[in-house]
């Protein structure tokens, strides 16, 4: 049987998503606890792989098993065996033609940023932070200019594996939420960086380096190096997985998690 799961977890924890063969990975810790739940090994397919320090409110995967639990043996059980960083929010039986990865058609991300003179000390790691105060309305009019398909070449890290770098972008809004901006973006898919690539130049323009119109002729050249450092990766979250609605899915298969934070 194939069992997809709802996943939530910190980045701070973990060395990312995909197993390593040294290091704390979130599918490594997760693979234990359900193999143990299981009594088997399993495989866990995920529809993101997050680098180090990028949380996921809502990551969706799936793995396959030949043992016959409840649904709540896959939730509870298993978080009973994880770390506090990580747990299982649901779990849903699906037929054998569902994945996790090649079905997801769209996927969100947020990332929270906290401009004020001195770096946050509790929401240390949870958000990203710049020292000067970022002209919102500035950044929102430049990242409008992201919206449908594009050449994202200019925000792709060199490692990237993509096989191309042509993304269709649905949404890019920035707003602000007491002493949080928040960047959201949402697509058919991400390149190794983009967010983090594409938070950096907004923050270029929302300090006045640069004009709103420069992220669109950023867009154009299709040259990572005339663009801006990448971001910490501190605020970013996969907030948001999209499927087909015939599948057995929380939310119609539009599963979605914004976090933010309130900071006044």
């Amino acid at each position: 049987m194939r069992i997809a799961l709802g996943i939530e977890y910190s980045g701070n924890a973990f060395n990312g998503w995909q197993s390593q063969a040294q290091g704390r990975t979130v599918q490594d810790v997760l693979e234990r606890a359900i193999g143990i739940i299981a009594a088997e090994p399993v495989r866990l397919h995920a529809a993101g792989r997050t680098d180090t320090g990028v949380h996921a409110a809502v990551q969706v995967a799936h793995f396959d098993t030949g043992a016959h639990r409840p649904m709540t043996a896959w939730v509870r059980g298993v978080n009973a065996l994880l770390p506090p960083d990580v747990a299982v929010r649901w779990a849903v039986e699906v037929d054998e033609n569902f994945h996790a990865r090649y079905l997801a058609y769209e996927r969100s991300y947020r990332y929270l940023l906290f401009d004020a003179p001195v770096r946050p000390a509790i929401l240390s790691g949870r958000v990203g932070w710049f020292h000067l105060p970022l002209d919102v309305e500035k950044m929102a009019a430049a990242a409008a200019q992201l919206i449908g398909k594009h050449d994202f070449s200019s925000f792709r890290a060199a490692c990237c594996q993509g096989k191309t770098p042509v993304r269709i972008m649905s949404e890019a809004r920035v707003s602000r939420e007491g002493g949080i901006i928040m960047f959201d973006f949402t697509a058919n898919g991400f390149l190794h960086h983009m967010v983090r690539n594409l938070v950096g130049a907004l923050v270029m323009i929302g300090k006045g380096e640069r004009t709103p119109q420069w992220l669109g002729e950023l867009l154009a050249s299709r040259e990572r190096a005339n663009g801006a450092a990448t971001f910490a990766p501190d605020g970013l979250y996969l907030c948001g997985v999209s499927y087909p609605p015939h599948w057995p899915l929380p939310e119609g298969g539009r599963i979605m998690a914004r976090p933010y934070f309130v900071v006044a």
